[in-house]
Protein backbone atom coordinates (compact mmCIF):
# COMPACT_ATOMS: atom_id res chain seq x y z
CA UNK A 1 0.00 0.00 0.00
CA UNK A 2 2.61 2.41 1.04
CA UNK A 3 4.56 1.68 -2.47
CA UNK A 4 1.24 2.43 -4.47
CA UNK A 5 0.68 5.36 -2.80
CA UNK A 6 4.11 6.90 -2.76
CA UNK A 7 4.16 6.26 -6.40
CA UNK A 8 1.51 7.79 -7.73
CA UNK A 9 1.70 10.92 -5.80
CA UNK A 10 5.19 11.27 -6.68
CA UNK A 11 3.63 10.98 -10.38
CA UNK A 12 1.03 13.67 -9.50
CA UNK A 13 2.58 16.60 -7.10
CA UNK A 14 5.53 18.24 -8.07
CA UNK A 15 8.70 16.98 -6.11
CA UNK A 16 9.05 21.02 -4.98
CA UNK A 17 5.62 20.92 -3.32
CA UNK A 18 6.23 17.51 -1.75
CA UNK A 19 9.82 18.51 -0.17
CA UNK A 20 7.83 21.42 1.42
CA UNK A 21 4.91 19.71 2.79
CA UNK A 22 6.14 15.88 3.08
CA UNK A 23 5.32 15.67 6.81
CA UNK A 24 1.90 17.20 6.64
CA UNK A 25 0.99 14.73 4.35
CA UNK A 26 2.78 11.88 5.99
CA UNK A 27 0.73 12.79 8.88
CA UNK A 28 -3.10 11.51 6.74
CA UNK A 29 -0.86 8.26 6.31
CA UNK A 30 1.15 7.80 9.67
CA UNK A 31 -2.04 7.75 11.91
CA UNK A 32 -2.66 3.80 10.96
CA UNK A 33 1.31 3.34 12.38
CA UNK A 34 0.78 4.99 16.37
CA UNK A 35 1.28 2.70 18.82
CA UNK A 36 3.36 1.94 21.94
CA UNK A 37 5.75 -0.99 20.61
CA UNK A 38 8.47 1.04 18.89
CA UNK A 39 9.98 4.64 18.88
CA UNK A 40 11.45 6.79 15.98
CA UNK A 41 14.48 8.30 17.85
CA UNK A 42 14.73 10.80 14.69
CA UNK A 43 10.80 12.98 14.94
CA UNK A 44 10.53 11.08 18.91
CA UNK A 45 7.12 9.67 17.31
CA UNK A 46 5.73 6.18 18.74
CA UNK A 47 4.19 3.42 16.70
CA UNK A 48 2.68 0.47 16.44
CA UNK A 49 5.10 -0.83 13.71
CA UNK A 50 7.85 0.83 10.55
CA UNK A 51 6.57 0.18 7.39
CA UNK A 52 8.71 -2.38 5.76
CA UNK A 53 10.09 -2.12 2.40
CA UNK A 54 10.85 -4.13 -0.70
CA UNK A 55 14.72 -3.91 0.49
CA UNK A 56 14.08 -5.37 4.19
CA UNK A 57 14.56 -1.69 5.37
CA UNK A 58 12.17 -0.34 7.90
CA UNK A 59 10.69 3.47 7.30
CA UNK A 60 9.08 5.54 10.21
CA UNK A 61 5.66 6.96 8.65
CA UNK A 62 5.84 10.34 9.97
CA UNK A 63 9.15 11.64 9.03
CA UNK A 64 11.03 9.20 6.23
CA UNK A 65 13.92 8.39 8.21
CA UNK A 66 15.25 4.94 7.49
CA UNK A 67 16.83 2.22 10.06
CA UNK A 68 20.43 3.57 9.27
CA UNK A 69 19.08 7.73 9.44
CA UNK A 70 18.15 6.46 12.77
CA UNK A 71 21.14 4.95 13.57
CA UNK A 72 23.07 7.88 12.23
CA UNK A 73 21.20 10.19 14.55
CA UNK A 74 21.76 7.70 17.47
CA UNK A 75 25.67 7.96 16.89
CA UNK A 76 25.63 11.67 16.65
CA UNK A 77 23.85 12.12 19.92
CA UNK A 78 25.50 9.71 21.68
CA UNK A 79 29.37 11.06 20.65
CA UNK A 80 28.01 14.40 21.46
CA UNK A 81 29.42 15.43 17.61
CA UNK A 82 26.38 17.55 16.60
CA UNK A 83 28.27 20.74 17.25
CA UNK A 84 30.27 23.20 15.49
CA UNK A 85 30.68 23.36 11.74
CA UNK A 86 28.96 20.62 10.12
CA UNK A 87 29.46 18.98 6.78
CA UNK A 88 26.71 16.96 5.49
CA UNK A 89 26.61 15.35 1.77
CA UNK A 90 23.55 14.37 0.23
CA UNK A 91 21.45 14.45 3.61
CA UNK A 92 18.03 12.45 4.30
CA UNK A 93 15.47 14.91 4.54
CA UNK A 94 14.54 13.55 8.53
CA UNK A 95 18.25 14.69 9.51
CA UNK A 96 18.23 17.65 7.24
CA UNK A 97 15.09 19.14 9.31
CA UNK A 98 16.44 18.25 12.76
CA UNK A 99 20.28 19.33 11.88
CA UNK A 100 18.79 22.35 10.15
CA UNK A 101 16.58 23.57 13.05
CA UNK A 102 19.44 23.39 15.45
CA UNK A 103 20.95 27.10 16.03
CA UNK A 104 24.10 26.17 18.32
CA UNK A 105 25.74 24.57 14.78
CA UNK A 106 26.78 26.11 11.59
CA UNK A 107 24.96 23.15 9.50
CA UNK A 108 26.74 23.06 5.65
CA UNK A 109 24.06 20.63 3.39
CA UNK A 110 25.33 19.90 0.31
CA UNK A 111 23.87 17.78 -2.88
CA UNK A 112 25.61 18.05 -6.31
CA UNK A 113 23.35 16.75 -8.05
CA UNK A 114 20.44 18.83 -6.64
CA UNK A 115 18.16 15.59 -5.89
CA UNK A 116 17.95 16.21 -1.86
CA UNK A 117 17.50 19.40 0.23
CA UNK A 118 20.24 21.05 0.72
CA UNK A 119 21.70 24.89 0.47
CA UNK A 120 24.92 24.21 -0.66
CA UNK A 121 26.53 22.31 -4.32
CA UNK A 122 29.85 20.89 -3.16
CA UNK A 123 31.78 18.43 -5.47
CA UNK A 124 33.03 15.87 -3.03
CA UNK A 125 36.79 15.83 -5.02
CA UNK A 126 36.89 19.65 -5.30
CA UNK A 127 35.27 21.18 -2.20
CA UNK A 128 35.28 24.66 -2.35
CA UNK A 129 36.11 25.38 1.62
CA UNK A 130 38.67 26.08 3.27
CA UNK A 131 41.25 23.43 4.86
CA UNK A 132 40.28 22.46 8.03
CA UNK A 133 37.22 23.97 8.69
CA UNK A 134 34.83 21.19 9.67
CA UNK A 135 34.49 19.63 13.05
CA UNK A 136 31.50 17.03 11.48
CA UNK A 137 31.42 15.57 8.26
CA UNK A 138 28.56 13.15 7.66
CA UNK A 139 29.59 11.01 4.13
CA UNK A 140 26.48 8.33 4.34
CA UNK A 141 26.16 6.55 1.02
CA UNK A 142 28.55 8.96 -1.48
CA UNK A 143 31.83 7.39 -2.07
CA UNK A 144 30.58 4.37 -3.90
CA UNK A 145 29.06 6.71 -6.43
CA UNK A 146 32.24 8.48 -6.54
CA UNK A 147 34.76 7.35 -9.76
CA UNK A 148 37.86 9.37 -7.91
CA UNK A 149 37.46 8.19 -4.30
CA UNK A 150 40.77 8.11 -3.43
CA UNK A 151 40.37 12.17 -4.38
CA UNK A 152 37.26 12.67 -2.57
CA UNK A 153 39.34 11.08 0.42
CA UNK A 154 41.53 13.28 0.39
CA UNK A 155 39.60 16.28 -0.10
CA UNK A 156 37.68 15.29 3.16
CA UNK A 157 41.18 15.11 4.98
CA UNK A 158 41.87 18.74 3.68
CA UNK A 159 38.74 20.22 5.13
CA UNK A 160 38.37 18.64 8.19
CA UNK A 161 39.84 20.10 11.22
CA UNK A 162 42.36 18.46 13.50
CA UNK A 163 40.50 16.04 16.20
CA UNK A 164 37.37 16.19 13.87
CA UNK A 165 34.93 13.23 12.73
CA UNK A 166 33.57 11.81 9.73
CA UNK A 167 31.21 9.49 9.68
CA UNK A 168 31.17 7.50 6.93
CA UNK A 169 29.30 4.31 5.64
CA UNK A 170 28.45 2.50 2.33
CA UNK A 171 27.41 -0.88 1.33
CA UNK A 172 29.76 -3.98 2.08
CA UNK A 173 30.97 -6.88 0.39
CA UNK A 174 33.49 -9.70 2.23
CA UNK A 175 37.16 -9.88 0.89
CA UNK A 176 38.11 -7.30 -1.87
CA UNK A 177 37.03 -4.14 -3.03
CA UNK A 178 35.14 -4.46 -5.78
CA UNK A 179 35.56 -2.10 -8.58
CA UNK A 180 35.58 -1.95 -12.71
CA UNK A 181 35.86 1.24 -14.50
CA UNK A 182 35.13 -0.52 -17.99
CA UNK A 183 31.69 -1.26 -16.13
CA UNK A 184 30.03 1.91 -17.42
CA UNK A 185 26.15 0.95 -18.20
CA UNK A 186 23.30 1.66 -16.03
CA UNK A 187 22.65 -2.17 -15.92
CA UNK A 188 25.67 -3.47 -15.96
CA UNK A 189 26.31 -1.46 -12.73
CA UNK A 190 23.15 -2.55 -11.46
CA UNK A 191 24.06 -6.12 -11.67
CA UNK A 192 27.74 -5.92 -10.73
CA UNK A 193 27.35 -3.48 -8.32
CA UNK A 194 24.03 -3.35 -6.94
CA UNK A 195 22.26 0.27 -8.16
CA UNK A 196 22.98 1.84 -11.81
CA UNK A 197 24.58 4.45 -9.77
CA UNK A 198 27.52 2.67 -8.04
CA UNK A 199 31.02 2.59 -9.56
CA UNK A 200 32.08 -0.31 -6.80
CA UNK A 201 31.30 -2.47 -3.39
CA UNK A 202 33.46 -2.08 -0.50
CA UNK A 203 34.59 -4.20 1.91
CA UNK A 204 34.96 -3.02 5.45
CA UNK A 205 38.51 -3.44 5.72
CA UNK A 206 39.32 -2.40 2.45
CA UNK A 207 38.02 1.11 2.64
CA UNK A 208 39.41 1.26 5.73
CA UNK A 209 42.57 0.69 4.07
CA UNK A 210 42.08 3.43 1.29
CA UNK A 211 41.28 5.93 4.25
CA UNK A 212 44.00 5.03 6.05
CA UNK A 213 46.43 5.72 2.98
CA UNK A 214 45.16 9.49 3.08
CA UNK A 215 46.13 9.22 6.79
CA UNK A 216 42.97 8.49 8.13
CA UNK A 217 42.43 7.04 11.81
CA UNK A 218 39.52 4.54 11.43
CA UNK A 219 37.83 2.99 14.17
CA UNK A 220 35.07 0.42 12.63
CA UNK A 221 31.77 0.39 14.52
CA UNK A 222 29.61 -2.61 14.24
CA UNK A 223 26.22 -3.24 15.79
CA UNK A 224 24.79 -6.56 16.31
CA UNK A 225 22.46 -5.93 19.07
CA UNK A 226 19.28 -7.93 18.98
CA UNK A 227 17.15 -4.96 20.95
CA UNK A 228 17.90 -2.23 18.15
CA UNK A 229 14.41 -3.15 17.11
CA UNK A 230 12.70 -0.80 19.01
CA UNK A 231 14.09 1.97 17.62
CA UNK A 232 13.87 0.03 14.54
CA UNK A 233 17.99 0.01 13.98
CA UNK A 234 19.23 -2.35 11.36
CA UNK A 235 21.37 -5.00 12.79
CA UNK A 236 24.02 -6.22 11.79
CA UNK A 237 25.48 -2.39 10.70
CA UNK A 238 28.69 -1.20 10.17
CA UNK A 239 30.07 2.61 10.23
CA UNK A 240 33.16 4.03 10.20
CA UNK A 241 34.62 6.93 12.22
CA UNK A 242 37.89 8.59 10.42
CA UNK A 243 39.43 10.76 12.27
CA UNK A 244 42.19 13.64 12.10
Amino acid sequence: MYRFLKKNIKSLIPKEFLFKNELLLRKFYAVFYLGNKHECNVCNKRLRKFISLESNDLLCPFCGSLSRNRRLWDLLNKDGNIKGKTLHFSPSRSLYRNLKKIKSIDYYSSDFENEFLADYQFDITNINQEPEKFDTIICYHILEHIIDDKKAMTELYRVLKPNGRIYIQTPYKNGDIYEDYSIVSLEDRLKHFGQEDHVRVYSIEGLKSRLENISFNVCIRTFNNTTDGYFGFKSPETVLIATK
